[in-house]
C-alpha cells in the first residue's frame, strides 16, 4: 500500500506541478511541502481536505485507502431499499451525455420541487 507521500508526489507530478506550486495552494513554504513528501511531516487535515480537492480525490484515495473511481464505498449506500449509490452511479455512467444530462436535469428539478415544499 502507497504511503500519503507517495501519493501527494505522485498526483503532483502526474499533473506537472513544482513543490513550490502545491505549497502555495495549502499557503506554506516549498520546503516545508518537500517534508511532507519526504514523510517528514505529519500532513494536518487541513491540508489533506484542501490536496483532495485540489486534485479532485477523495481523502481516502489520498491515505492509501482505495483506489481513484472505487466505488466500494457506496455499496453500502442504499437509495431505495434494493438500489445502492454504486448501482446508480455504474446506471448513470453507462448512459450516453444525452442521457446524464437528462438525469442532472431532473435531480436539479426535484431539488427545487423539495425546496419549495413538494409542489
Amino acid at each position: 500500500m502507497k504511503t500519503t507521500a507517495q501519493i501527494m508526489r505522485e498526483l503532483r507530478e502526474d499533473h506537472d506541478l513544482s513543490q513550490a506550486q502545491v505549497a502555495a495552494v495549502l499557503g506554506i513554504s516549498q520546503q516545508h511541502y518537500s517534508k511532507y513528501e519526504k514523510n517528514d511531516y505529519q500532513l494536518p487535515l487541513q491540508h489533506l481536505v484542501r490536496l483532495a480537492d485540489f486534485y479532485g480525490v477523495s481523502t481516502d484515495y489520498l491515505c492509501g485507502r482505495c483506489q481513484p473511481g472505487d466505488t466500494a464505498a457506496l455499496d453500502g449506500v442504499y437509495i431505495t431499499s434494493r438500489y445502492t449509490g454504486s448501482q446508480l452511479l455504474q446506471d448513470l455512467l453507462n448512459l450516453d451525455e444525452a442521457g446524464r444530462q437528462a438525469v442532472a436535469d431532473y435531480i436539479g428539478l426535484q431539488k427545487l420541487r423539495q425546496l419549495h415544499g413538494g409542489r
